[in-house]
């Protein structure tokens, strides 16, 4: 039985090279999950994979149900997640096609079912999310790009947008005084959610693009673009992947 988990987003709807056991649809009492659990195996290492936009990437980032994936993942008996996601770039260190392993985030989003515990009939609970990643899974992604020799940026502040559209200029000029270096719009509540489950979690964030009134996107984000650089950046994704299924 497998204790780790692959949640993933744009650009990375399989895990290709993993040797497929079966997949298991799964209801829970917050509704479907995304889509069906994937497990797989490589190196005599299970793995289970969760596609967060739905299996063919039909599902926006404000309407995942967010909660119904993390309760599966713990009702199956994972400990471990990484998350997989796309991002703008908005520190000048990370241009498109880089990877970052971020340590901090901030909400940005709005109505989203963001809590198991709504009070009513049940406990009201306080997670601490001061450090909202867990740093023995950051390292173990950072360790495996390392070990891989892919350049990989060690912390960062990941802001998490509503979507679906892409932000203003005018808000990642806040975002980067609020000290976000990145933009992504699936980052919560899924961290949060993760802590409450007692889920050690981590993302492996792909810079997709430089964020909006920047770099290449000064004018206009494109779209084309935004496809290349996810296409390279998730290759990387896959190495990193492979080796840390092979440790």
């Amino acid at each position: 039985m497998t204790d780790l988990a692959i949640i993933g987003g744009t650009g990375l709807n399989k895990l290709e090279g993993i040797n497929i056991i079966k997949r298991r649809v799964v209801r829970t009492p917050f509704g479907e999950p995304s889509g069906p659990l994937t497990y797989g195996e490589y190196n005599g290492r299970e793995i289970v994979f969760l596609p967060r936009h739905g299996t063919g990437h039909t599902i926006p980032p404000h309407k995942i149900n967010y909660r119904a994936n993390i309760w599966t993942l713990k009702d199956i008996g994972i400990k471990q997640v990484i998350s997989i996601a796309a991002v703008g770039g908005i520190n000048p260190h990370l241009p498109p096609a880089r990877l970052a392993v971020p340590d901090q985030i901030i909400d940005y989003t709005w109505g989203r079912e963001n809590t198991f515990y709504e009070g009513g009939a049940g406990k009201v609970i306080h997670i601490d999310f001061s450090y909202p990643y867990n740093e023995n899974l950051r390292q173990r992604i950072i360790t495996a790009a390392k070990s891989a020799g892919i350049g990989i940026f060690e912390g960062g502040t990941y802001g998490a947008t509503q979507g679906p559209r892409l932000e203003t200029a005018a808000e990642i000029d806040r975002m980067e005084t609020d000290g976000c270096d990145m933009v992504g719009m699936t980052g919560m509540p899924e961290a949060a959610l993760a802590r409450e489950m007692e889920l050690a979690y981590a993302t492996c964030a792909v810079v997709a693009n430089h964020a909006a009134g920047r770099g290449n996107s000064k004018e206009e984000i494109s779209m084309k673009n935004i496809e290349l650089y996810l296409h390279q950046g998730m290759q990387q994704v896959r190495t990193i992947l492979i080796k840390i299924l092979s440790d």
